[in-house]
């Protein structure tokens, strides 16, 4: 790998941090922060050597890349997560014993989680559907490369309610990348992610917000009067306003100006008929 090819990667991977931070905080119900504090390359057989023992590896595919990706969740985040899960204050201490199936069951589904979001971060270079593996004790339970083959480790620090530290870490051997290194720089990811903004971000975006709530009202006019005034206003008082009544109605989204507007009737019903934008006068 090359030094673009790094920086590459630490770009795809701290827009994959930041996403999975937003995604596990309302999935814990807890405060969850994740930065990424390194990009590097080794060998396989060092990274293994690197790893703390009773590590949680899970392994998985991100097609159409060739070969096997491994994630690591050091003890702490594991037990952090789990005991969260399981209706705890993610405080649990117990880090270094195996895991029960209803565990095992758990970490699977943090596993799933990570990698989907995973998938998302990549597609600002590829297009790719992740699908996972198996979950093991170590790595030298399913190697996912041979021990003198280059790989490239993403470690990652993870803070869970502002007591638990620990570390994620993918690792990518090389082959996996192959295919895709022309692609891994920050100039094409740049460019890419600009594109895909432009032709799918804005339908996207409007898909999420169709459904919100607006508050749409419409100004009849204004005008100023004293207090004592309106301390005095009883049922059949005239206020005059400032408006004509042949000049059009201010139509207000959530208070601001947006739209001018006709009154009418439909039905018996009050209504307004869009007339143009709201243009301030000048």
């Amino acid at each position: 790998f090359s030094k673009e090819h790094l920086r590459a990667l630490q770009d795809i991977h701290r827009d994959f941090a930041r996403q999975l931070a937003m995604s596990l905080t309302p999935y814990l119900r807890m405060d969850v922060e994740m930065d990424i504090i390194s990009v590097d390359q080794l060998t396989y057989d060092e990274f293994v050597c690197s790893m703390p023992p009773h590590i949680q590896n899970g392994t998985f595919k991100l097609n159409p890349l060739n070969g096997e990706i491994s994630i690591g969740l050091s003890p702490e985040v594991l037990t952090a997560f789990l005991d969260r899960m399981l209706g705890g204050d993610g405080n649990n201490t117990d880090f270094n014993r195996e895991l029960t199936s209803i565990e095992e069951a758990l970490t699977k589904k943090i596993i799933e989680r990570i990698v989907a979001t995973l998938e998302e971060a990549w597609n600002s270079v590829i297009h790719v559907k992740a699908e996972f593996s198996s979950l093991d004790n170590g790595y030298h339970v399913v190697p996912i490369a041979t021990s003198g083959e280059i790989v490239a480790l993403i470690s990652f620090e993870i803070r869970i309610g502002q007591k638990n530290f620990g570390l994620i870490n993918i690792c990518f051997p090389y082959p996996v990348l192959e295919s895709v290194l022309p692609k891994l720089t920050p100039q094409y990811i740049y460019q890419h992610t600009s594109v895909i903004s432009n032709e799918i971000g804005r339908s996207e975006v409007l898909n999420k917000i169709n459904s919100v709530e607006l508050d749409l009202s419409v100004q009849l006019g204004t005008t100023n009067i004293m207090i004592d005034e309106v301390l005095d206003l009883k049922e059949g008082d005239i206020i005059k306003l400032d408006q004509n009544i042949n000049q059009d109605l201010i139509v207000l989204i959530n208070g601001k100006k947006k739209f001018t507007a006709n009154p009418g009737l439909i039905e018996n019903k009050l209504c307004i008929k869009i007339a143009d934008k709201y243009t301030p006068a000048k």
